[in-house]
């Protein structure tokens, strides 16, 4: 049986079947466009380059319509930016970079970060710029090598603005002159695409934009799409959290700590386990940072030297060069004009006081535990006073006294007479040289010489 119109033929079965084709082609239905949200804030260091280059490539299997990396950094490792920046730059999705919110900025490493996506975009109260390459690890560049990094830094910063249109010599100052912008500045002068003061303003403002994409023209279609916000794995949170100069010195000191006291005491196990964990937390640390290895050096100088202390007396000369070394160490490990790669005073001082004066308290223990009269042992018997229970007629004969609730053959330089009180002045063996207990040491010494 069949439907008939003038003129048609409509089979009964016809809506399923449009049905079933519509299910096939779309078996999870049509869904509203998305748009990826991921906010950074702080240094671009190894795992920034992880998480963002993750970003990009999930947004791209995920179909995500755009990308919008939310961004306020100080700047960071080149390396680091030249990863994300790669994955930027071959996309296969929007990549929005939005400088925000008001009062952060895009420094250095953030600089070419921006330039580097598709939209550029900033929030009013935010900066760009300070790109100037800086030489990390301490040691110094000369002119020849500073021209070269320089240079090269210029020329990549301007492909990158020449390949998105922007303005070429603006991006090539912030590496060459170490130039800075305003948000209004970067839009007035071609650096930026869109100001806008929060995300809701910016996806307005995106709404219909062209973007070259692959050769192609994508036009972005914002309003009305879903924003699906992305972050850091736990461990990506937690290396991140590592990659900060202050946290790095304090597990090496913890580190340090942790071995002393388990090479001190054997066999202890939890300050050996737990020194060595943090000093491998340390260590990675230190690849995401620009460390100076003399530093480091001078740190366990310093450390060794204080150790020593306590083992040989040098009468402070020890302690006082393994303090020097200490301070100037903590002073050079994080050699960095960079403010992210900086070592704090507020944890520099009272981490170097503290470390310090720990093994300055363990050298004044152990002397005044040596200047301590001996207590145990036949050592221990000098100064005592005893009672002899069999005189002493002449100096080549001996006695014997009771002393500490013990008989010791006992000598004297004189005559004594049974049951005279005595005190010990020496001990040779298993044999004791009394005086008088009313003769003073000194008398005694003066009638023997």
């Amino acid at each position: 049986m069949s439907f008939r119109l003038p003129g048609t033929f409509f089979p009964p079965s016809l809506p399923l079947f449009i049905f079933m084709i519509c299910f096939a082609v779309f078996p999870e239905g049509v869904r509203a466009a998305e748009i990826h949200l991921v906010t950074y804030e702080g240094p671009i260091t190894p795992v920034t380059s992880e998480f963002l280059v993750q970003i990009i490539s999930a947004a791209e299997d995920e179909g995500a319509m755009a990308l919008v990396i939310q961004l306020d950094t100080p700047g960071g490792l080149d390396t680091s930016m030249r990863d994300i920046v790669k994955a930027q730059l071959g996309a296969r999705v929007p990549v929005i970079v939005f400088v925000a919110p008001s009062g952060s900025r895009a420094a250095s490493a953030g600089a070419f970060i921006t330039l580097a996506g598709h939209v550029a975009a900033m929030a009013p109260g935010t900066n760009i710029g300070s790109a100037s390459p800086v030489q990390m690890g301490g040691a110094g560049m000369d002119s020849t090598m500073t021209h070269k990094v320089t240079n090269d830094a210029a020329a990549y910063i301007a492909s990158i603005a020449a390949g998105k249109d922007r303005n070429v010599e603006v991006a090539r100052s912030f590496v060459t002159e170490a130039a800075n912008l305003t948000a209004a500045e970067a839009l007035e002068k071609g650096v930026i695409e869109i100001i806008a003061p929060n995300l809701p303003a910016l996806l307005d403002s995106l709404q219909g934009r062209r973007v070259v994409l692959d050769g192609e023209t994508v036009v972005l279609e914002t309003a009305g799409a879903d924003i699906v916000e992305k972050s850091m794995s736990s461990r990506q949170k937690l290396l991140k959290a590592l990659a900060n100069p202050n946290l790095a010195y304090i597990l090496m000191m913890l580190g340090i700590y942790g071995l002393f006291f388990e090479l001190s005491n054997p066999g202890s196990l939890v300050p050996g386990i737990l020194g060595g964990i943090c000093l491998l937390l340390a260590l990675f640390a230190f690849q995401t940072l620009p460390v100076d290895y003399t530093g480091i050096a001078l740190i366990l100088l310093g450390v060794i030297m204080l150790i020593l202390e306590i083992k040989v007396p040098s009468f402070g000369a020890l302690s006082i060069g393994g303090v020097t070394a200490l301070v100037f160490g903590s002073l050079m490990i994080f050699d960095s004009t960079q403010e992210w790669a900086r070592l704090s005073m507020r944890v520099l001082v009272p981490t170097v006081i503290v470390f310090a004066g720990f093994f300055i308290l363990c050298v004044w223990l152990v002397v005044r535990a040596q200047k301590r009269p001996v207590t145990t042992g036949l050592g221990a018997l000098v100064g005592e006073t005893g009672r002899l229970v069999q005189g002493i007629e002449n100096p080549d004969e001996s006695g014997k006294v009771v002393c500490r609730g013990e008989i010791w053959d006992a000598r004297a330089d004189l005559p004594l007479a049974q049951d005279t009180r005595v005190r010990v002045v020496a001990v040779e063996g298993r044999l004791v040289q009394v005086v008088p207990e009313t003769m003073s040491d000194q008398s005694s010494v003066k009638q023997r010489s």
